[in-house]
């Protein structure tokens, strides 16, 4: 059976049929889902893209939070359904408290675009199990609001539930706190992280590497995770 992944889109998102390519190349169906729609159209896990939703209009996921489908979405992840926020996406879990904390504006306030590393830290969620723990990987990111910022005693739950799932590597480019990049729900089901990892799944498309240049696709790995964790349910 192949699965199906839900791609939503918002008004002002980018990402999103890269994402879709990406699911596709990772073995499993997309399925295209739109902002104003209450149906879910029965997929097995979703996807909330990048991009600058509304406008960005009052803060970077704010509105998308509150659009129409986000009350199947919530309804979705709290039930156990994968989901994963990539970018925009990850300002609207947090926006709508499927995930602690909130990303504001790059600690220099310039726009930045780099192959980013990042380190491993978690791979007890539905989008990192194709990964090991402290490993290593390479993908894009493009972000003007992506510090992640969160109390003192939010920051220490998160390190002490094993919740965050990515730390930035070499560098910090947006001034994250602890170097934070992605983080997990409780149930580990729900996974947000600022840089892209549908950038990187294809030969000849992603970042450069040590073999060859544009030919990163650690990326995959998250899709791949996914079907994972379907198959195991």
């Amino acid at each position: 059976m192949t699965h199906r992944i839900g791609v939503v889109t918002f008004p002002g998102s980018l990402d999103d049929r890269d994402a879709q390519r990406a699911i596709r190349i990772a073995g499993a169906e997309p399925v295209a889902l739109w902002h104003a729609d209450h149906d879910l159209q029965g997929v097995d896990a979703i996807v909330l893209p990048g991009g600058f939703s509304y406008g960005d209009y009052l803060r970077a996921g704010a509105i998308a939070a509150r659009a129409p489908i986000m009350t199947e979405v919530i309804s979705a992840a709290n039930a156990g359904m994968p989901v994963l926020g990539i970018c925009n996406g990850f300002q609207m879990l947090t926006e709508a408290h499927l995930l602690p904390g909130g990303l504001i504006r790059n600690e220099k306030g310039n726009f930045i675009r780099r192959d980013q590393g990042l380190i491993v830290e978690s791979t007890d969620t539905a989008w990192s199990n194709a990964f090991t723990r402290g490993q290593e990987i390479v993908i894009p990111l493009k972000n003007g609001e992506g510090g992640f910022i969160a109390s003192n005693e939010e920051l220490d739950r998160l390190e002490g539930e094993g919740r965050v799932v990515f730390r930035y590597s070499g560098v910090n480019p947006n001034g994250s706190m602890r170097d934070i990049a992605g983080i997990s729900n409780a149930a580990g089901n729900v996974v947000g992280l600022m840089p892209h990892p549908e950038h990187a799944v294809e030969p000849g498309f992603g970042p450069d590497t040590a073999d060859a240049m544009r030919s990163g696709t650690d990326g995959l790995g998250f899709f791949a995770s996914a079907l994972t964790a379907l198959l195991a349910v």
